[in-house]
C-alpha cells in the first residue's frame, strides 16, 4: 500500500494526537531511541502498522537536496542575465566606438600657422556598398590649372574600394571654392574630404625660383613635405600626385608593411615594371646621380653611392607616427635651405624639384611599395609603352612627366576620362576637346 508523508508543525511532549477522520490514517510520533516516525490506523494494532523508516536526518537531506537545486536554478538564471548584460555593453561599447571615431573626424584642426582647414563633409552619404570602418587618409594637391586631374584622381579611388576613404585636400584659397563646387556634382558627393589651405609663406628661404623648373616649382608641390601638420591625429596615410588614376583597392596599398624605423614605403625607380628613361645630357633619372650635384662636398660627405637606385615620390604611404618621431619635416626642410644657399641638386635635374631632399633623408631608410601601384612614366611620352593588359592589370597609372591625361597630347587618355567628371563652373576643360572644337569650326 502506498505511503503518504504528512509534515506536522511542532508540538508539546505530551499532548495528544488530534483525531483522525474515519477512513484517514493519523500520524503519531513515537519517540524512542529510533527516532523513528510511525504511521498507523486508528484502533489497530501498533505492531501491525506501518512503519516508514525516515530519520530527520534523511528528512533535512530531502530538504536540503531540493532547496539546493532551486539555488541551482536561481545561478543559472543569473549567469545567463549576466551574460546577457555583458554582450550588451558590449554592442554599446562598440557603437560609441563609432560615434567617437566619427566625431573626432569633425574636429577641425585649425590653429596651425600656413595650415588652416577650410572645409569639411563629415557626413556624406555612403555608397549602396557597405563599407569597412577601415578609415584611409589619403592626401592629394590640387591647383586650378590642374584641378581636373585631383578630380580624376579622387573619383577612381572612391569607386574602387569598400573601405572609408577621407581626402585632405591642399590648395591655395583662391582655389578653394572652386574645389568645393566641383565636389558637390554628381558621384562625387559621396566623396568624404576636408579641404585645406597651404601658406606658400612655409616656403619663404627654402626655395630659389627657377624658370626652367616650372610646374615643380609650383608651391603645391612641397604639399608631402607636411603630412603630419595636415593629419596630426593620424598615424599613417596615403599620398599621391594630381596625376595618377587608380585602378585597385586603395586598402592594399594603405597595408603596405612598413619596416620598423621607417618613416615611409616608396617605388623605387628600379623596379622591373617601370621603363628606365635617359635624360638626354643628365644621369640616369633611376639613380642618385641623377638628382644630386656629387661634385659638391656636402653631397660627398654623406657618402651615398652614387649609383643608388632611386625612388619615385610621387606616390607613398607614410608611418606618420615615425615621421614625427625622426622629425622628416625639419630634415627636409633643412636640406632645401642648404640647395638655395650652395645648389646642391643636379643641373641637370631628372624630375621633380622635390625629389632630392627625400632621397637624402631616406637613404637607405624606407620601404617599397608594390610596383603596380606607381606604374609610371606614362607622361614622359605621347606614345603608348605599355601593352593594354599590362595597363589593366596595374593598380595605379601614374601620368608623371609632361603630357598630362588633360593636355594637349596624351596617351591612355581613355582610361583617364572614364573617371573624370566635367567641371559644372566650365572653368577647367580638357585642352584637347578646345583643339578639337576650334577644329571643326
Amino acid at each position: 500500500m502506498a505511503t503518504a508523508f504528512f509534515r506536522q508543525g511542532p508540538r508539546q511532549r505530551g499532548c495528544p494526537t488530534a483525531p483522525a477522520e474515519p477512513g484517514k490514517p493519523s500520524l503519531e510520533r513515537l519517540r524512542g531511541t529510533t527516532g523513528r516516525t510511525v504511521l498507523k490506523r486508528p484502533g489497530g494494532n501498533p505492531g501491525a502498522s506501518h512503519h516508514l523508516s525516515v530519520t530527520p536526518n534523511r528528512l533535512i537531506t530531502s530538504i536540503y537536496i531540493r532547496q539546493k537545486k532551486k539555488m541551482s536554478f536561481r545561478k543559472v538564471n543569473i549567469v545567463i542575465l549576466v551574460l546577457a548584460v555583458v554582450l550588451f555593453l558590449l554592442v554599446l561599447h562598440h557603437n560609441f566606438l563609432g560615434l567617437s571615431s566619427l566625431l573626432r573626424n569633425e574636429v577641425s584642426d585649425s590653429g596651425i600657422l600656413g595650415l588652416q582647414p577650410i572645409d569639411f563633409v563629415p557626413n556624406a552619404p555612403r555608397q549602396a556598398v557597405e563599407r569597412r570602418q577601415e578609415e584611409i587618409p589619403v592626401v592629394i594637391a590640387a591647383s586650378e590649372d590642374r584641378l581636373g586631374g585631383a578630380i580624376a584622381a579622387m573619383n577612381s579611388i572612391q569607386h574602387n574600394t569598400r573601405s572609408s576613404v577621407i581626402f585632405y585636400i591642399v590648395t591655395l584659397n583662391d582655389t578653394a571654392d572652386h574645389l568645393r563646387s566641383w565636389l558637390k556634382s554628381g558621384s562625387l558627393k559621396n566623396i568624404r574630404y576636408k579641404i585645406v589651405n597651404f601658406d606658400t609663406k612655409l616656403l619663404e628661404g627654402k626655395v630659389k625660383e627657377d624658370p626652367d623648373q616650372g610646374e615643380s616649382m609650383k608651391p603645391l608641390t612641397f604639399a608631402r613635405f607636411y603630412l603630419p601638420i595636415f593629419i596630426p591625429s593620424a598615424k599613417k596615410a596615403i599620398y599621391m600626385d594630381d596625376d595618377v588614376i587608380v585602378q585597385g583597392d586603395i586598402l592594399a596599398l594603405y597595408n603596405t608593411p612598413l619596416k620598423p624605423g621607417h618613416a615611409a614605403a616608396f617605388s623605387e625607380d628600379c623596379d622591373s615594371t617601370s621603363t628606365k628613361v635617359v635624360i638626354r645630357g643628365a644621369g640616369n633619372q633611376y639613380n642618385y646621380i641623377g638628382y644630386l650635384d656629387y661634385k659638391k662636398e656636402r653631397i660627398r660627405k654623406l657618402s651615398m653611392k652614387a649609383s643608388t637606385c632611386s625612388f619615385n615620390p610621387g606616390v607613398f604611404v607614410a608611418n606618420l607616427t615615425e615621421w614625427k618621431r625622426q622629425n622628416i619635416t625639419n630634415q627636409l626642410e633643412k636640406w632645401m635651405k642648404l640647395n638655395v644657399e650652395e645648389g646642391l641638386y643636379s643641373r641637370t635635374l631628372a624630375g621633380s624639384i622635390t625629389t632630392p631632399p627625400l632621397l637624402i633623408v631616406f637613404y637607405q631608410q624606407h620601404s617599397t611599395i608594390d610596383p603596380m601601384w606607381n606604374v609610371r612614366h606614362l607622361g614622359s611620352s605621347a606614345g603608348k609603352r605599355y601593352s593594354p593588359q599590362f595597363v589593366k592589370a596595374a593598380k595605379l597609372l601614374h601620368w608623371n612627366g609632361h603630357f598630362k591625361p588633360w593636355g594637349r597630347t596624351a596617351s591612355y587618355t581613355d582610361i583617364w576620362e572614364k573617371w573624370y567628371i566635367p567641371d559644372p563652373t566650365g572653368k577647367f576643360s580638357l585642352i584637347r576637346r578646345h583643339m578639337e572644337i576650334a577644329n571643326i569650326k
